[in-house]
């Protein structure tokens, strides 16, 4: 067992190098740059708007609304931020500072900056592109968009617009093929593997945890291991199961809560060492560019680690530039293409500009890293333990820690919420390349593989859930850059229309018969 697992890691090793390393963080942060400049650093300008359409909205009723098949916006936002406030804000957060210091935290600010946009631009062309299924209910998502959206970019030359419309075709089938990949790594393994190590550690029970299954790299799976695995499996089961109505019911009720709990938590804890905040800050940003202990030609190469770990991690917890938020986005109670665009802009901001702040402030002002010496004191920890050890600081009475109880309860809702968001991914994407009559054995597949993240080692499935993440951002990126004339024309229109007051017709969808309903609609309205 430990050599296959050997051999599983030294293949993605290599293979994940290369798309992060060679492809992925320059095209992700290029079409971020991208993006916020051909709309004007939309995020920016813009600011006050999206905020009154976001977090104003939630005391809109038309937030809550549900229509046949289709979820809230509050719902889709719930289920997009169950998808994507998980591990990667605790042990993602931690592991980033591990691998890159203080400073990577910058550069997931860095990536979360231009990912607003990347997200913005992705999730419109989602709802721009989305159809309607034989139930009638919303089908939309990256493959969509490829499919149809590169398809409809006509050219004078007849043959560059067939060769569009084809590459469109096959980039939407390989976006969907690495979305399944990636729902069991980022959205199942990576998820299972860090709720597992927390209540192992949290909790323990002897009698399971002294019975070693195999070892691998120091790290030991137990017959504990599988049996928290076959919990969360029955658990998880009888929510996928129950399609995307019970998901998003399970999101809107448990999300709000839970972030709530943890960002409290973590205020917490960073009050009773408010004296290391301003420190903390500047650890960050010093160690973003001058990282210690430095000399010569390694620095390059040490803030070349820093910045992929940053980015890494970064879109591990927001996922903008994935296109994996589209599928559920897609699916929202919603006309008008720009406004789930800023709700999207909203998710990443509350995802790591908040969430994970939260997180590595927590960590930096607690003492388990030495600011002054740059390194971490608190020996053996790593990921989610290291996030533990920060709160059991402030929060343990006696020998009694209270703070590696929260973070598993925190780890455990936010990694079950992300399992259950990321399971409707996949089932979305196995349906456009199957059907929709074969995504039970998908269903079957991906609750099977909790018992996997439940036995495999920390490092391989995240290193897997990066590769997997790589593999899937890539198509959808392409697809952004190539469609931003229609980002661009779509966000120009609801400005000079919402904002400008123009009387003109509104750009809703791409396919002449939703438009034309949806534009009665509006009218109707009015």
């Amino acid at each position: 067992m430990g050599e296959i697992m050997t051999a599983v890691e030294n293949i993605n090793g290599a293979i994940n190098d290369l798309i992060w390393l060679k492809i992925g963080i320059f095209l992700l942060l290029g079409t971020g740059i991208f993006m916020s400049a051909v709309t004007k650093f939309f995020q920016l300008t813009h600011i006050g708007h999206w905020f009154r359409e976001t977090i104003g909205g939630l005391f809109n009723k038309k937030s809550y609304a549900v229509s046949s098949g289709s979820v809230s916006q509050f719902q889709a936002l719930c289920t997009t931020l169950a998808a994507t406030i998980g591990v990667g804000n605790i042990a993602g957060v931690a592991d980033a500072i591990v691998i890159g210091g203080p400073g990577a935290v910058f550069w997931m600010w860095v990536a979360a900056f231009f990912g607003m946009m990347t997200g913005y631009s992705e999730n419109l062309l989602g709802i721009y592109f989305r159809r309607k299924n034989n139930d009638g209910e919303w089908s939309g998502g990256a493959m969509y968009y490829l499919k149809y959206g590169l398809g409809g970019i006509g050219y004078r030359s007849k043959l560059l617009s067939s060769v569009l419309a084809k590459s469109g075709e096959i980039l939407a089938a390989l976006f969907a093929m690495f979305c399944v990949f990636a729902s069991l790594g980022i959205g199942n393994m990576g998820q299972v593997d860090k709720i597992v190590a927390n209540i192992e550690q949290a909790v323990d029970f002897p009698a399971l945890s002294s019975r070693v299954i195999y070892s691998s790299g120091g790290q030991r799976v137990t017959l504990y291991s599988l049996a928290i695995g076959l919990v969360i499996m029955l658990a998880a089961g009888l929510i996928i199961l129950g399609g995307l109505k019970r998901i998003a019911s399970f999101a809107e009720k448990i999300v709000p809560i839970m972030v709530i709990l943890f960002i409290s938590g973590s205020i917490f804890v960073i009050l009773a060492n408010c004296g290391k905040i301003a420190d903390a800050f500047a650890t960050i940003l010093v160690t973003a560019f001058k990282p210690n202990a430095i000399l010569g030609g390694g620095c390059g190469f040490t803030i070349s680690r820093v910045i992929t770990a940053g980015f890494k991690r970064g879109v591990f917890s927001n996922e903008a530039g994935l296109g994996s938020s589209t599928i559920i986005n897609s699916s929202a109670n919603v006309r008008e293409p720009v406004k789930q665009g800023m709700w999207s802009i909203f998710q990443v901001f509350t995802d790591t500009m908040v969430v994970c702040t939260m997180t590595a402030l927590t960590i930096l002002t607690s003492g388990v890293y030495d600011l002054e010496i740059g390194a971490i004191t608190e020996k053996g920890a790593t990921g989610s333990t290291l996030v533990s050890a920060a709160f059991n600081r402030v929060l343990s009475f006696g020998n009694f820690d209270f703070g590696s109880i929260f973070v598993a309860v925190a780890i455990l809702l936010f990694a079950f919420t992300t399992l259950i968001g990321w399971s409707h991914y996949g089932v979305s994407a196995f349906e456009y390349l199957f059907g929709a009559k074969y995504t039970v054995v998908y269903k079957i597949v991906f609750v099977a593989t909790i018992v996997l993240g439940a036995v495999m080692t920390s490092s391989i499935a995240w290193d897997i859930s990066d590769t997997f993440n790589g593999l899937m951002m890539i198509p959808n990126l392409v697809g952004i850059v190539l469609l931003s004339k229609t980002v661009v024309r779509v966000t120009r229109n609801y400005i000079n229309r919402q904002l400008g007051n123009k009387d003109i017709t509104p750009l809703l969808s791409y396919h002449e018969d939703i438009q034309n309903q949806l534009e009665a609609e509006l009218y109707l309205e009015k």
